[in-house]
């Protein structure tokens, strides 16, 4: 509760007369008891926690001004209250939170925080995208506190807070504007130094004087490109040296200081030597640019998992008095279970939940990448990030903040995206190595150079050696590739939810599919009717004795088309269900009561007499249910799933692309084999068992086979589990959905080729990107140690190569 004018709004305590600490909260200034409390609560307003003092159930105890700040901070994300926003509640103790990160600049950055967190005792999984600068973290309360994990990121060199799209969107904003601004302090520098440089290019007779005045002159001139525009550089560099490891900036900073060093001393010893200082402002500009414009691109290639998150809108119209329609406005933070929202024309749905009055059509394809709206009416459900295109909607909210679909799928995708493939965390390792290598090999070609020739020809070979062959290209060619091609994905409504799928769905030659619900939609309707009586009354009789049944074969029944008049005149009584077999009743039919029974052959059998014939036949073609009474058999009916509309298209282009096609099913042998000859398949494996399905697979893997496994119920969650891939619809159970490599949220089975096109693509690129990066490298170390290679061209190539790469990359979002 809020306390009221007298008391501290922190803690509750009176406020000592004549005192004045006061704090802004929501536009009004509220009082509190001391500057302890002062503090803490606005250190908690600033932070954007300010909802705390919202849904607090008690007051807090009178705080005491804490002497180091940033550590009292960080301690209030440890309080529950706090933590009910952005954290994750699961079983065990465990807590798990999306942190956004600042300070990142390259995937080396990536590797260290992670290493650094999962050092913490607690901390159970720290994934981190490096496309998004966002971190999923997984802990144990008993064991660590979220604040030593925000203080272990902090003590690393880099910052770290719970995540928030708009925070983190104006933090997104403030890095880009300062490295604009960085950029253009460089651009001007390097202009400036080159102005006071050309003269000595042009010219080898310049008198004494003039040429110390324009040494000088670029001297001055360079200041802002090395004490301002490079700090990032050396801030990574030290970053790097403090946890013993090398990173892609460290070879940069000792390029840049060591040229600026030997400058100053060539200045000072002797004006006619060379000053290096217009190399130095040119290649702090040309890689200050290729950082920003790899930034840049970078963040276009993996904005799948942002845009996401953004479709929520922050606030909504809540119905507090419900029928009421007196609307009034709330955050969508605040909301929970139960709540009635209006949604109008127009507006974004703030949550999952179901509609209670209202029609309109959804617009889903932010998540489905299915353009067509969707009709919503009473009862329909609806998803939070969805839009409202119609009328306004009446809503009772299910699932709020991290338990709604949008919030799964964002987790899914940041799994994804932080998971590394095989082949990149090879490249991390190789780039790792080589860098260290790098600076190692400085050493002797430094020396050598100083030998063969002078100090000033052994210092720019070996800066631009340092500079040239810094392997960035080569750490980003597979994170970039995977980031937009997930991106790519997700805007046609295919969610990787594991990092290595598009790497090992490359490799994939079968393709082995569940039937019901996944080929089929798993909803049993009568293809054929066999009337063995002609009596007019049969199906009238079949829908009484399965009139309050929710069997899918009961609600096929239900389907049939039965005239008014004979179902009123069919009445049923005394009805009994046998599970597995069918259903027995005294229907009193135009006057004359019989015992009928419905189901299996076999159970009508016993109040019908001999099986006829035709059953026998009708059987060897899928799912039959028979009708009898006394009299005998009176009808049959053939039933069959319906299948879903274009597989037949979608087999037909797996097999012409040399895929291996398998249908394993749990369903009778007769409809698993119709449905095979429908699609051309023909490899099955029918009436199998979840063991079974299980077996099958690991066969075809021992045989040698890469198999994707599409299936969606429980009974195919152990063998989505040992399948190379897994894939799941939007329908499947959560067992199935949460367990799979790749999730189709609308259901769409076209989507399969174009997965397997992106995949074979997305294995082209990442294989160009690291022939290139090899290449490079293979050509520049030979150039830079024969002396054909300037310190500010050095820039400029390892820049190129960066962007080269991920430019190449971003042809994958197309």
């Amino acid at each position: 509760m809020n306390p009221d004018e007298s008391s501290c709004f922190h803690c509750g305590l009176p406020v000592p007369a004549g005192s004045r600490y006061p704090v802004r909260y929501e536009g009004n200034e509220q009082p509190t008891c001391c500057a302890g409390c002062q503090a803490v609560a606005q250190g908690i307003i600033d932070a954007g926690l300010g909802s705390y003092y919202k849904h607090r159930t008690a007051e807090a105890e009178r705080a005491v001004l804490p002497p180091p700040e940033v550590l009292a901070q960080l301690k209030l994300y440890d309080l529950p209250e706090v933590q009910a926003e952005f954290v994750e509640i699961q079983p065990d103790n465990r807590r798990e939170a999306v942190l956004m990160l600042g300070g990142v600049t390259c995937a080396a950055c990536v590797w260290l925080i992670e290493q650094k967190l999962m050092r913490l005792a607690g901390v159970e999984r720290a994934e981190l995208n490096y496309s998004t600068q966002r971190a999923r973290v997984c802990w144990d309360e008993s064991r660590v506190r979220l604040s030593d994990i925000l203080l272990a990121v902090r003590e690393t060199g880099y910052s770290a807070a719970p995540y928030d799209a708009q925070k983190h969107e104006a933090q997104t904003q403030r890095e880009r504007k300062k490295m604009l601004i960085r950029l253009a302090v460089a651009a001007l520098s390097s202009m400036q130094t080159m102005m006071f440089a050309l003269p000595t290019y042009l010219y080898a007779d310049i008198e004494p004087q003039y040429l110390l005045l324009l040494h000088w002159g670029a001297f001055f001139m360079v200041l802002p490109a090395m004490f301002y525009s490079a700090t990032p550089f050396y801030r990574g560099a030290w970053r790097d040296f403090k946890n013993g490891r090398t990173g892609m900036d460290t070879p940069v900073a000792i390029a840049i200081v060591m040229t600026f060093i030997a400058g100053i001393y060539a200045l000072l010893s002797n004006a006619g030597q060379g000053m290096y200082f217009e190399s130095i402002a040119m290649f702090v500009f040309f890689l200050l640019l290729g950082r920003f414009m790899e930034q840049s691109a970078r963040r276009k290639a993996g904005d799948a998992a942002e845009r996401l998150v953004k479709l929520v809108p922050a606030f909504c119209h809540l119905l507090p008095a419900y029928p009421d329609p007196k609307s009034e406005e709330a955050a969508v933070a605040s909301l929970k279970a139960g709540d009635v929202l209006l949604v109008r024309g127009g507006e974004t749905i703030p949550a999952d939940g179901v509609v209670l009055e209202g029609e309109s059509e959804i617009n889903e394809a932010m998540l489905t990448g299915e353009n067509l709206p969707v009709p919503k009416f009473s009862g329909c459900r609806v998803t939070a990030g969805t839009l409202n295109t119609a009328g306004p909607l009446t809503i009772r909210v299910e699932q709020t903040g991290s338990a709604t679909r949008l919030a799964h799928i964002v987790r899914l995708l940041d799994r994804a995206l932080s998971q590394k493939p095989r082949l990149a965390e090879q490249a991390e390792r190789y780039a790792a190595t080589f860098t260290r290598s790098l600076i190692i090999t400085a050493v002797p070609t430094f020396i050598g150079w100083w030998w063969f020739a002078d100090a000033g020809t052994a210092l720019w070979i070996t800066v631009s050696l340092l500079v040239i062959t810094c392997p960035c290209a080569l750490s980003l060619a597979t994170p970039a590739a995977l980031a937009a091609a997930t991106g790519n994905l997700a805007a046609r409504g295919i969610l990787v939810a594991r990092g290595h799928a598009l790497e090992t769905l490359a490799a994939v030659d079968t393709v082995v599919f569940d039937k019901t619900g996944t080929l089929t939609h798993g909803r049993l309707q009568v293809v054929r009717t066999l009337a063995l009586a002609g009596n007019p009354y049969a199906n009238a009789a079949a829908q009484a004795l399965e009139e309050h049944s929710e069997h899918p074969a009961a609600r096929a029944i239900a389907a049939l088309p039965v005239a008014g008049s004979l179902k009123n005149a069919v009445a049923a009584r005394n009805r009994v269900s046998r599970v597995g077999h069918g259903v027995c009743a005294l229907l009193t039919i135009a006057g004359r009561e019989q015992n009928w029974a419905l189901g299996r052959p076999e159970f009508v059998a016993e109040t019908a007499g001999g099986i006829p014939p035709e059953l026998a036949e009708l059987e060897q073609q899928g799912s039959v249910i028979a009708l009898g009474n006394a009299d005998g058999f009176q009808a049959a009916y053939l039933l069959a799933d319906e299948n879903k509309a274009g597989f037949d298209t979608v087999i037909a282009q797996l097999q012409n692309r040399g895929l291996a096609v398998h249908i394993l099913s749990g369903d009778r042998r007769a409809a698993v084999a119709a449905l095979a000859q429908t699609l051309g398949i023909s490899d099955i494996r029918a009436e199998a068992t979840p063991e079974d399905k299980l077996a099958y697979v690991q066969t075809l893997q021992r045989q040698g086979r890469r198999v994707l496994m599409l299936g969606d119920g429980i009974n195919d969650a152990p063998v989505l589990a040992a399948a190379d891939i897994s894939v799941a619809v939007a329908g499947s159970a959560d067992v199935a959905r949460d367990g799979a490599d790749i999730l189709l949220l609308n259901d769409d089975p076209t989507a399969l080729p174009h997965l397997f096109a992106l995949a074979a693509r997305t294995r082209a690129v990442i294989r160009q990107n690291l022939i290139w990066a090899s290449v490079y490298n293979l050509i520049a170390v030979p150039l830079a140690l024969a002396g054909f290679v300037t310190p500010w061209l050095a820039a400029l190539g390892m820049s190129f190569s960066s962007l080269l790469v991920v430019w190449n990359a971003l042809r994958l979002r197309r």
